[in-house]
């Protein structure tokens, strides 16, 4: 018969792995200074922003737009079926519009991108340090931070929120769709309602917290794919540790922002 740990045991257990929990976060926040460093060589990185925008940002517009349009739909269904004759129809806009700018767009975008531009960042910087790639960048006086790293987190800083925002405006107009032909709401009363509550602050509010994911997921990234050891199976091991942590990472700076902007609303 197998027999239980001991409590010593699990509390071992427990403290080493806040241990290293916390041990992880000051690498990321020494990694993240390094970045912030090599910032600084402007010629290193300017140029290759472009790229690396049409590569992480432009190319996965499709797939948020795809979220969002079924997100949408789901949003208006629920809400109609959730509030049923309580409230005036009108507010399924009001609660499409909240819904899909304050949380939905920005998280559930930023989740899909987290799995294609994190696991694309690892795997090719990852395949770059098996291969002594970066060794020989490095032997060419060229800072890899300055020259991989940097592009890769401006561009995806950046064009997490042009993704995000397109996700706005097309998850609001597929809800209206679905509130028109499957709904009894008229597109007067599914305007009012999202007209009726709607602040700037909102979408604000959205974007800010995409950029955030957008940084998050491209130091992630970046520091699992230069962290690379053994081969086409490290390089798997590091695109998988990437999506997971950025996944992670996201749902963090999502009650983070949370946090903020409920304690904002209390000191005003």
């Amino acid at each position: 018969m197998k027999r239980l740990a001991s409590p010593a045991t699990l509390v071992t257990a427990f403290g080493a792995a806040v241990r290293r929990a916390f041990e992880g976060l000051g690498q990321g926040a020494r990694f993240t200074m390094s970045v912030v460093r090599a910032a600084r060589d402007l010629p290193d990185w300017l140029p290759h922003v472009s790229a690396q925008a049409r590569s992480l940002g432009v190319g996965s517009i499709p797939i948020g737009i795809f979220i969002a349009l079924f997100t949408g739909i789901v949003l208006a269904l629920l809400a109609s079926y959730s509030v049923g004759d309580m409230v005036p129809p009108y507010f399924v806009g009001t609660l499409v519009q909240k819904t899909v700018t304050l949380e939905l767009a920005p998280v559930l975008t930023g989740l899909a991108l987290a799995g294609r531009v994190g696991a694309n960042i690892a795997a090719e910087l990852g395949t770059m340090k098996v291969t002594e790639q970066i060794d020989a960048l490095e032997t060419l006086s060229f800072d890899p931070l300055s020259y991989l790293v940097v592009p890769r987190v401006v561009a995806a800083t950046a064009m997490f929120p042009v993704v995000v925002a397109l996700a706005m405006l097309v998850g609001v107009v597929s809800g209206w769709l679905a509130s028109i032909s499957l709904l009894d709401v008229t597109t007067d009363q599914f305007l009012k309602g999202a007209r009726i509550f709607f602040v700037d602050f909102d979408v604000r509010y959205g974007l800010v917290k995409s950029a955030s994911f957008g940084a998050a997921v491209s130091l992630i990234g970046c520091k699992a794919g230069l962290e690379t050891q053994g081969g086409a199976q490290g390089v798997g091991a590091a695109a998988t540790r990437a999506v997971v942590l950025s996944a992670v990472m996201i749902l963090v700076l999502d009650a983070f922002w949370a946090v903020i902007w409920l304690s904002g609303r209390t000191l005003r």
